[in-house]
């Protein structure tokens, strides 16, 4: 059964779903793992230009606390690390391609 929201309720939840994919490459790090993809931090790192190897890392750890991403680390030299999609964050795609739609959707600015 879903939730019944009030204004107050529903834009506290809001702002506490916003807060899990805020900053600048959470959502590009969430792109490369959709669809089952599985990335390694190296993929990662090569997949998004201009990201730091600590934004990364840290990124990463924030994704996973919050029950978005796991980690798989594979006990050889040198360590080998995976990144994938949890079930929750997979079940994310379909609300951004709906943003994406949109998006899409915005009116051409008057020219005016």
């Amino acid at each position: 059964m879903r939730k019944v929201y009030t204004v107050v309720t529903a834009a506290e939840d809001v702002e506490k779903t916003l807060h899990l994919l805020e900053g600048r490459w959470k959502l590009l790090i969430l792109f490369h793992l959709f669809g089952g993809q599985v990335q390694r931090y190296s993929d990662l790192e090569r997949l998004i230009p201009g990201i730091s190897q600590k934004m990364l890392a840290q990124q990463l750890r924030q994704l996973e606390a919050d029950g978005l991403v796991s980690r798989k680390v594979y006990p050889q030299t040198p360590p080998k690390v995976e990144y994938r999609l949890t079930e929750w964050g997979q079940a994310l795609c379909p609300a951004l391609d709906a943003l994406l739609f949109w998006a899409e959707q915005r009116p051409e600015a008057d020219a005016g």
